[in-house]
């Protein structure tokens, strides 16, 4: 599918942005694993999300969804059934590694696999610990998917993360939902804590003491009401969208705040985005509020180490602030940038040579010098959502009319993505 982009004057009016992905995974999966009906609101319509809730049903799960409410009937931690087939994750990372924990603990055997691009991305990562707590578990060439899952009895342990890992963190504590004993995670940096959030929701206690985190096993889940704030990664493409534009003034509705979330914020701010938040407030322990921004140039700057960790998603529509901004982006340690749906350093740096931006690749990320200008241009998604999305806002400041092959990858995290900016743009 093709979308064509004009470019806008300004960006004007106040957006609810589709359910947070992250928050929405987790949900989907602890709500089948309660003994009884759980309510899920506005859980995220994006391809990735709707993935995992497709290998739910797989595996025994009855769920509905209707007019923003999607209801999961659970069946408790030993309510999970055979699946028919292969499970299909799609292209969603989160459902894959996440889920794994769960399918190792099962008393049957399974198989989850995914597109064409989840089946290039490495799953040592979860292969590892779940080996220690005795997992069973075979991969193509001993790391990429499909895998194949010989549930059995685990055995909780102690893990220290090799490297920050939400994904893997919460991978391992699900697993230890049904291992004897305490399964403990330990963090070398802070990562985002919606599954810390999710199990007490559910019922579980979690301890958390100096980086350790700690669930113990075979306890049972509580059906829960939830509700799904705004997804903050998808905010990201609306508040670059209207810093590019000039004369912008956009209010984004109920987006969730998470403290382990706020690093993009934090960086805007810092480059001297005019971001402000109009309220917050706490609902199923998740922080949620309403935020605006104002077009205006921002400074630019670099992003190294943990801030790259906390931002990796959201690098690609970086860029393209950056592009804008008076001082340009350096962006370091980004390696893994490599293996997401696409090289994402590649398929930035292919759109900006189409765009005529200036842009210098590393093993581990780029430098895009600041002040320079959009040229109208033929661009692609490569498959790729978030790099659809990123060229979309660029396409919003260029000097015409450009269009974006493969645009409905947006719909695996933004679903009504293109409308959206359309509805906004004057």
């Amino acid at each position: 599918m093709q979308e064509t982009i004009r470019p806008a004057v300004r960006l004007e009016g106040a957006v609810t942005l589709p359910g947070d992905k992250s928050i929405s995974h987790r949900y989907g999966m602890l709500a089948a694993l309660t003994a009884g009906d759980s309510v899920l609101h506005n859980y995220s319509l994006g391809a990735d999300c709707q993935s995992t809730l497709g290998a739910m049903r797989a595996l025994g799960i009855s769920i509905e969804t209707s007019n923003g409410v999607t209801t999961v009937h659970g069946k408790g931690l030993e309510g999970l059934s055979r699946p028919d087939g292969m499970l299909d994750a799609g292209n969603s990372g989160s459902t894959i590694r996440m889920l794994s924990g769960i399918l190792a603990a099962q008393p049957f055997g399974s198989e989850i696999g995914g597109d064409e691009s989840l089946s290039r991305r490495p799953m040592r990562r979860i292969m590892d610990p779940l080996g220690r707590m005795g997992a069973r578990i075979a991969a193509r060439d001993g790391q990429f998917p499909p895998l194949s899952i010989d549930g059995t009895a685990l055995r909780s342990i102690e893990y220290t993360l090799p490297v920050a890992s939400a994904q893997v963190k919460s991978c391992v504590l699900l697993a230890g939902l049904f291992a004897d004993g305490v399964t403990t995670v330990v963090e070398p940096m802070r990562t985002r804590d919606h599954t810390e959030i999710a199990l007490q929701q559910f019922g579980i206690p979690v301890e958390i003491r100096h980086g350790a985190i700690s669930v113990s096993g075979r306890r049972p889940l509580q059906p829960a009401e939830l509700t799904v704030p705004g997804d903050l990664s998808a905010a990201a493409f609306i508040l670059v969208a209207a810093l590019l534009v000039p004369d912008s003034d956009v209010v984004l509705r109920r987006v969730g705040l998470n403290p382990t979330r706020s690093a993009l914020l934090d960086f805007l701010v810092s480059i001297g985005a005019p971001v402000e938040v109009l309220s917050i407030g706490e609902h199923s322990g998740e922080l949620s509020g309403d935020l605006r921004v104002r077009g205006a140039q921002v400074t630019g700057g670099t992003l190294s180490g943990a801030m790259t960790a906390a931002l990796i998603d959201e690098i690609p529509v970086l860029a393209v602030l950056g592009a804008a901004s008076r001082d340009g982006l350096a962006v370091r340690d980004a390696a893994e940038l490599r293996v997401k749906e696409t090289d994402r350093i590649a398929t930035v740096a292919e759109n900006f040579r189409r765009m005529g931006i200036q842009i210098t690749v590393r093993p581990d990320g780029f430098d895009v010098p600041g002040g320079q200008r959009f040229q109208a241009a033929a661009l692609d998604s490569f498959g790729d959502h978030r790099i659809g999305m990123a060229f979309a806002v660029a396409a919003l400041a260029a000097s015409g009319e450009s269009t974006v092959e493969n645009a409905e990858a947006a719909s695996v995290s933004f679903p009504g993505f293109y409308s959206l900016l359309r509805d906004l743009a004057r």
